[in-house]
Order: C-alpha cells, then structure tokens, then sequence
C-alpha cells in the first residue's frame, strides 16, 4: 500500500532558481535619454490636468456670456465686425482692437473701475475681473499660454500645488489692478498666466541641478511673457495685474515647486523643458531649503497683506508713480491714456445723433437713435480719447 501511494505522488522537485536581477544603475547614455516633455500628446495630457482644465472652462463660459450680453448687433445698430455671428459679433477695430465687446459690456460684466471698486466699494469685482476678457485675440492667446504652461506644471507638480499657485496669483494680480486702474474698465484675467509663468520661473531656478535644456527653456519664457506684455497695452487689458501676478507667482514658486513627480513624466526623450534622470534622482535625495522657503513664504504674505489693506483704504498707486501709466498703455491714434472725465454734447435729429466732445470739439454723427445711456457713455468717451 506504501509503494502504491509512493508511485502514484511521486513529484519530481527542481531546485528553483533565483530570480532574475534587476538593475537600476542605468548607464550615463540611458540616464541621458529619458527626458520629459512640455508639450504632450493628448494621450499624456489626460492625467492630471482638472485643475487647469476646469479654470479654462470657466473662461470660455465667461468670455461666452459676455458676448451674449454684448449683443453688438443690437446694441450698436450693426455697426459690428464679423457681422455674420449676429448676437456674438464683435465691436469694431477703432472701438476694441482687441475683437471684443463694449466698455459698458465689460463694467455690467464685472470688470474693475477706480470710482466703481474704490469709491463705490463694489469689491465684488477683484473677483469677476479676474475671469474676464478685453477681446478675443486676448482670450485666444490667454487660455493658449495658460494650457502650455499650467498642463506641464500640474503634470509635473500635481493639481494641489498648481491650482493654489493659480488662485494666488490671480487674486494678487486683481489687487494690484485695483491699485493703479483708473477709470476705464480693465480685466485681469492674464495675471493668473503670469503667475504660471513665474512659478516657471522659480521652480526651474529652484530645481537647476534638474533640467538639462535651461536655455531653452528660460527663452521660451521670456518670449511668452514679453508676448503678452505687449498685448496688455492694448485698452482694457490690465498690465499691472500681470506683474502683480508675476511676483506672487515666482515667491509661491520657491515655495511649492519642489520634489517634481519625476517617476510619472521622465518617459520621454525630448522636450523644452528637460531634466536629467540621473541629477533628479540625486536631487530629490537632498534636504528641502527650509530657509528659502520659508523667506518666499514670509515675502508672499507680506506682498498680499499690504496690497490688500491698500485696496480697502483706496490707496491710489499712481500718485505716488507719475510714469507708471505707460506699463499699461502707450498712446495712439486709435485710443488715449488720458483719463479725465469725457464730457458730450448731444444732438438729437431725426434718425441720426452729433456727438461732441466738450474738451477737443471733435464730433461724430450715428445714423441710429435708439441706444442706451451706457453705450452713450462709450461713444463720448471715444469721440474725447
């Protein structure tokens, strides 16, 4: 009976052999390959980018309902640009070079204007302003730098940090518009994608020993930032809440842009902002700088502090700067920095209005009636610019 069971479970045993090694000391030639990307194809794009996703969204919704408010086909009588859009049809060039809406259109949307913020305590408006457009070449180039940039940081420092930059630097950029702004309506939908651009800016100094193609990278962004200060001389475009969110970007920057999730994004072998596998790896070993951190921190808070307790008691920065009006715009023949108050005569005839400006004597005749007090205010005002 013995015997049977032993021919029956006879089990031939292998001595078993050792798993294969895995080697992580990558050769200086593979190290050198592995690379990230900050333009992805839309199949990497798909992780990690809600954030920045949803800020867009809301940018295209606001740009959106201010179109539809704007109604240039019947607020203007058809005196649009591309007329073919009807309600969503555009003021014309010598009115908003920028293709987009009315000056009244962007105060009822919620744009910032001194005698409507300081004097009239609407602060409501630091907030609405931040998500608002002058026009769509504004709206176009805006939302295209910001998916460039905010996609490749939230990538590559995650939702939580880049969202907090994001906020932060909008909100600071919307304080320092209220300090300077004067009475023409100015968004500052822009200092938000200035403040990506400076926490760029900070986290590529922060993390040196990382990135491989520096030049590169520091042209980029020196292009984008001179780009779109150019474009905030525009009217309507606020260039002071650009710098305002430059700064609180690049201190938050020194702040959160540490420890890059380098395992998820160095899969790639090319890009403009590249960094090194084998310096990462060293790099994210190596002790947090506590002290500059915490410097950033305490600058940060300081900026916002101040810039916040001057808004509220209605602090008026360009008194104290007679040349600070030419970061946010240059003349020209199309429009003025002047900002006295403009003041109209009108002449009512049948079918048609004479404007005349009251300061310069310069007139304009409109073969159309019926328009509103505000949209009066905005021929006045570009008739005296």
């Amino acid at each position: 009976m013995a015997e049977t069971i032993n021919d029956r479970s006879q089990i031939e045993i292998k001595p078993q052999e050792p798993p294969p090694f895995i080697s992580f000391d990558f050769s200086d030639e593979v190290l050198l390959e592995q690379r990230t990307l900050l333009l992805r194809s839309r199949s990497q794009r798909k992780k990690n980018t809600w954030v920045i996703s949803l800020f867009v969204f809301l940018h295209i919704v606001a740009f959106a309902a201010t179109m539809f408010v704007n109604n240039c086909w019947t607020n203007s009588n058809g005196d649009c640009l591309l007329k073919f859009l009807g309600r969503f049809s555009f003021q014309p060039l010598w009115e908003n070079p920028a293709l987009g809406p009315s000056s009244s259109t962007l105060t009822a949307m919620g744009a910032i204007r001194r005698a409507l913020v300081i004097q009239q305590h609407q602060t409501w408006r630091l907030v609405t302003c931040l998500l608002l457009h002058a026009g769509a070449i504004h709206f176009i180039i805006n939302l295209s730098c910001i998916l460039l940039i905010g996609i490749r940081l939230e990538q590559e420092f995650g939702p939580l940090r880049t969202g907090i930059i994001y906020t932060f630097s909008a909100v600071l950029g919307g304080l320092t518009s209220a300090l300077f702004v004067h009475n023409s309506p100015a968004v500052a939908s822009s200092s938000a994608l200035f403040g990506l651009i400076g926490s760029m800016l900070s986290g590529i100094i922060r993390n040196w020993e990382v990135y491989s193609d520096k030049v590169v990278a520091l042209v980029s962004l020196f292009i984008i930032t001179t780009g779109n200060l150019i474009l905030g001389l525009l009217p309507h475009i606020d260039n002071f809440s650009n710098i305002g969110g430059l700064l609180s970007g690049f201190l938050l920057g020194f702040v959160l842009l540490f420890n890059p999730q380098l395992v998820e994004v160095a899969q790639t072998k090319e890009g403009l902002f590249e960094y090194k596998v084998k310096s990462s790896v060293k790099f994210r070993n190596k002790v947090d700088k506590p002290v500059q951190r915490t410097l950033s921190l305490v600058l940060f808070a300081l900026l916002f502090t101040v810039s916040l307790l001057a808004v509220l008691h209605g602090v008026d920065a360009n008194k104290y700067c007679s040349w600070c009006h030419y970061v946010d715009c240059v003349p020209s023949r199309r429009w003025s920095c002047n900002e006295k108050p403009s003041s109209c005569e009108v002449l009512v005839s049948p079918g048609r209005l004479t404007f005349t400006c009251k300061s310069n004597d310069h007139f304009r005749v409109y073969l159309f009636t019926n328009i509103s007090r505000e949209r009066m205010e905005d021929l006045c005002s570009l008739i005296c610019a």
